[in-house]
């Protein structure tokens, strides 16, 4: 049985189009082949294709004969220079192994980096203190327990999480540091950027490594001035810098039945700590935006307009997602809330309040670098890196990114029949992935059925194969997608149709 994982809400660049590919080597069962299309997702570029044009980006594929998940598991594995013991939940590929170490929101000139420079800003020391370099192996006490997730919780599965073993873990949120900083409570307000990890389909907005910043403020009701909790957000609320921005916040500041106050706060101190949650996420956002302005050249005065929409969020009550309104559509930028207070009181700090908020740096940077696909941020071109070269020491030279090249799409089709074992979606986009790299521009399901008698279950799949560096040959395509179709039979006990 294939299991399909639900599409998370994120940026979708318009479709290129896209030519068949001839394929010279058919299967005895036969396979359709055909085009490709671009998507944003995250990771690196692998190409390790003889060709004129040396490769340069990160890893190269994965062959059919040395693919970790397709034999014995390695008892231990070491990332960032730390050792860790497996076991049978180990599931994390030497595609992601392979990318624990690139740190691109550290690295100097890297959008990734601009964007995350950015969004500091707006945040002043010592207010908010400032994390980058968390480990990005957890537990799943700081990923899942220490957040409130239910044992049952779907982002648990190993077909979502990358698992060293049934107790650690590939981060998969940022938020899996939250608890120990509400604990060390050295400041007022915290930012973190980080590397977080998560099995996901293959698209131009979509990777299985990603970045993302959290931000939190907290106040303390034992060392604000004579106790008096709500004076002291009200004088911070004040001290906000103000903004012309048009704000559509039409829904009360919590609702019992859809953003629920929470039982530990007070009416006022919830709407008060909301109220200083949005400013400052909006005066965020206008910083933002300012810069996606200026990098297009865009002369017109216009105010930006954001409306914040009710959400809901396990760590957060009551929770909102911030819009902006842009290129003639709304775009949803953020999630943020109140903290849940047990996340607090789990910390051992109950007398805190505080709100948090969370943001995609691939998905800033998108916009503001007009980036079309998520796999470039892992490319080690030049033609890529040099573009933004001295941006970091003056934000003036900021500018959208120009396509060094626009190769063509070659698609193929692969279908095959269900055997016994129970298949996730994303084990199938693990084995493009783990074979074929960032060769591969996306994947989607094409068709699906069950035979009337036999009660099999037919999948099939396009594979859109396309480099962002070089035209790749039939040949090189074709040598993909066999090694491709191989490894989904031996690792997933799949029958090609």
């Amino acid at each position: 049985m294939l299991v399909r994982r639900g599409i998370a809400g994120t940026l979708r660049a318009a479709r290129a189009g896209n030519r068949p590919c001839l394929i010279t080597a058919v299967r005895p069962s036969g396979q359709l082949q055909l085009r490709s299309n671009p998507s944003p997702a995250s990771r690196f570029l692998r190409a390790a294709y003889s060709s004129a044009t040396p490769s340069s980006t990160s890893p190269t594929p994965v062959s059919t004969e040395t693919s970790p998940l397709t034999t014995s598991k390695p008892e231990t594995i070491t990332i960032n220079n730390k050792t860790y013991q497996t076991d049978n939940w180990f599931n994390v590929s030497s595609t992601v192994l392979s990318l624990t170490s690139r740190k691109l929101h550290l690295q100097k000139d890297h959008p990734v980096q601009i964007t995350r420079q950015i969004i500091e800003s707006v945040f002043p020391n010592p207010t908010y203190k400032i994390y980058n370099e968390f480990d990005p192996v957890v537990s799943t006490h700081e990923n899942f327990d220490s957040l409130g997730f239910p044992p049952d919780h779907p982002g648990r599965a190993k077909t979502d999480t990358y698992y060293i073993n049934s107790s650690t873990l590939l981060r998969t949120h940022t938020s899996a540091h939250e608890a120990q900083l509400f604990r060390d409570s050295a400041s007022p307000g915290y930012l973190i950027s980080a590397d977080v990890y998560r099995r996901d389909e293959v698209d131009r907005s979509h990777y299985p490594v990603f970045h993302q910043m959290e931000g939190a403020r907290v106040w303390d009701r034992t060392k604000v001035p004579n106790g008096d909790l709500i004076s002291a957000i009200k004088k911070d609320l004040e001290l906000l810098p103000k903004h012309y921005m048009q704000v559509e916040d039409p829904n009360p500041p919590f609702h019992e039945e859809r953003n629920p106050l929470q039982s530990h706060h007070t009416a006022e101190e919830a709407t008060l700590v909301g109220q200083h949650l949005k400013r400052s996420l909006e005066l965020m956002v206008n910083e933002i935006f300012t810069h996606v302005k200026k990098a297009a050249g865009a002369e017109s005065e216009e105010p930006l307009k954001v409306r914040w929409v009710e959400a809901y969020f396990p760590f957060t009550s009551p929770s909102w997602e911030l819009e902006v309104w842009y290129q003639n559509e709304w775009l949803e930028v953020l999630g943020c809330g109140v903290s849940q207070q047990q996340i607090l009181i789990d910390a051992g700090v109950s007398n805190q309040i505080c709100w948090a908020f969370g943001i995609g740096l691939e998905r800033i940077a998108m916009l503001l670098f007009r980036i079309p696909d998520i796999r470039l941020f892992w490319s080690q071109d030049e033609r890529f890196l040099g573009q933004f070269r001295g941006v970091s020491d003056d934000l003036r030279k900021l500018k959208p990114f120009v396509p060094f090249s626009i190769h063509p799409a070659c698609w193929k089709d692969v279908a095959f029949w269900i055997g016994e074992q129970e298949i996730h979606e994303n084990d199938v986009m693990e084995v493009v992935r783990d074979v074929c790299g960032d060769v591969v521009e996306d994947v989607k399901l094409k068709d699906q059925f069950t035979h009337p008698k036999t009660g099999r279950k037919s999948m099939a799949y396009r594979i859109n194969y396309r480099s962002l560096e070089r035209t790749l040959t039939n040949r090189e395509t074709n040598r993909f997608h066999e090694d491709m179709t191989n490894e989904l039979t031996r690792r997933l006990g799949v029958e090609i149709r």
